[in-house]
């Protein structure tokens, strides 16, 4: 193939009263993808008996360059358990999908003739924040979407959980159970950086879960000498050691105070700025401390059990909607039920954690110091 060119579309006769439904996933890779994609083509395989299903590759990036493959039900067999995506994912901006003026760049006009090009009835679109704003683009250019929520952040509004997050939760707890050991035997302040930059779900869950003294979250500015106090408290009492677990997008209140820019401008991650401070002050009190980044380690491995069952569910939602022809929903789970959501009310819509939600309040019923 020369370079530059892309490949051939598939353009197969379609039956009548078929369907032909793309799947696509996007933006960061997350331990739930291949157990929703799973789910969603064993149910239109059950709701629509002559469906055609075509995966996408690598993202948007894949209908840009037409990278689109037909998928048969042994593609989807054996993968429940699989971390990552069997179809590759890409980071496509959402920036990138529109001039400065407001009208279609380039690319988007590519997604939507590649999609029509193929005949596709429907897209079944997998991604979190940014992915979201290009479905709902597409959508309102004549693309039929259905959009699933994946993101280990737990940041989508409109939905109580999004798939990958309690995965990534269970790898951040364990590495919060792991350096306990080590902190108590040496008497040592641990500092765990977790994933987190608008919000801080990850810290606060795996923070509980884990027994942290200290959680640090970008909704709640902290103050680096409350959380001193707490350490120094904790030495009086005798617990000779701390657990810090902190969001990466975590700030003092002064660095709340900074303008975006200034912000950009601070070396070092959140988690080693915190550690340098306290470091600081700390070593003059016989006091070590210590960095931890568990990174990429949170969105690999095998999802949970509890991922796998929503996963599921949340497929089967999505194909429901695909085989009714009802497009621009997001499929949510709120309480005990699976709903669908207009993805025009909930687009751009980040979820946060109210700095006095009753999750919080708990946390500070047991001791533990959000550092404010």
């Amino acid at each position: 193939m020369l370079r530059g060119h892309a490949p051939r579309a598939f353009t197969l006769p379609k039956k009548e009263n078929s369907m032909k439904v793309a799947l696509l996933t996007s933006g960061g890779d997350c331990q739930g993808l291949n157990p929703t994609l799973r789910g969603v083509a064993k149910a239109l395989y059950y709701l629509v008996p002559d469906v055609e299903i075509y995966g996408v590759e690598n993202g948007y990036k894949g209908l840009i360059e037409n990278r689109i493959r037909p998928m048969s039900p042994s593609d989807f067999s054996g993968i429940v358990r699989l971390g990552g995506t069997i179809l590759g994912t890409s980071r496509q901006p959402f920036k990138t999908m529109t001039t400065e003026d407001g009208l279609l760049s380039e690319k988007a006009k590519r997604i939507i003739e590649n999609y029509r090009t193929n005949g596709f009835d429907a897209l079944v679109v997998l991604g979190g924040n940014g992915t979201q704003k290009t479905a709902n683009l597409l959508y309102e250019n004549g693309v039929n979407v259905t959009f699933l929520p994946k993101t280990i952040d737990n940041d989508i509004s409109g939905t109580d959980l999004t798939f990958g997050f309690d995965s990534a939760v269970a790898k951040a707890t364990d590495v919060i159970d792991a350096v306990h050991s080590t902190a108590e035997s040496h008497g040592r302040v641990f500092v765990v950086e977790l994933m987190g930059h608008d919000v801080g779900w990850i810290a606060l869950y795996s923070g509980v879960a884990g027994g942290a003294d200290i959680i640090l979250i970008p909704e709640i500015p902290y103050d680096t000498e409350r959380v001193l106090d707490a350490v120094r408290e904790r030495n009086k009492i005798g617990k000779g050691f701390t657990i810090i677990a902190i969001a990466e997008g975590a700030m003092t209140k002064e660095e709340h105070s900074m303008k975006k820019k200034e912000r950009a401008a601070l070396t070092d991650t959140a988690g080693g700025r915190l550690a340098n401070s306290l470091q600081e002050v700390l070593r003059h009190e016989d006091k070590e401390v210590r960095l931890v980044v568990p990174g990429y380690f949170l969105r690999g491995g095998d999802p949970t059990a509890t991922d796998r069952v929503l996963c599921t569910r949340l497929g089967v939602k999505a194909a429901e909607l695909v085989a009714e022809r009802r497009f621009g929903f997001m499929v949510a789970e709120v309480g005990q039920d699976i709903v669908v959501v207009r993805l025009a009310e909930v687009t751009g819509v980040l979820k946060r954690i109210g700095a006095n939600s009753q999750f919080v309040r708990e946390a500070k019923r047991i001791g533990i110091v959000f550092g404010d």
